[in-house]
């Protein structure tokens, strides 16, 4: 999965791509537990596209409060 391509999708497809992801981990790592995984190189992929959803996600929640800004000790009162 290609960043770009997340970027291009909607915060409910990413919830749902995220869940649908957690489970597959849950049965990857339930198949090596059980010596029955082949691919092992699957679960560094999914564990890594898991994350990359959740930092897109998360830049997307961060997003609205990047204009607004912080300004301390502005209380709109001037002082000589």
């Amino acid at each position: 999965m290609k960043p770009s391509d997340l970027r291009t999708r909607t915060v409910d497809e990413l919830s749902e791509e995220v869940d649908t992801l957690g489970r597959e981990i849950f049965n990857l790592r339930f198949q090596r537990a059980s010596g029955q995984l082949e691919n092992t190189a699957r679960v560094r992929q999914v564990r890594r596209n898991i994350a990359r959803i959740k930092t897109i996600l998360d830049e997307r929640r961060r997003q609205p409060e990047q204009g607004r800004g912080s300004r301390r000790g502005t209380s709109g009162t001037q002082h000589a």
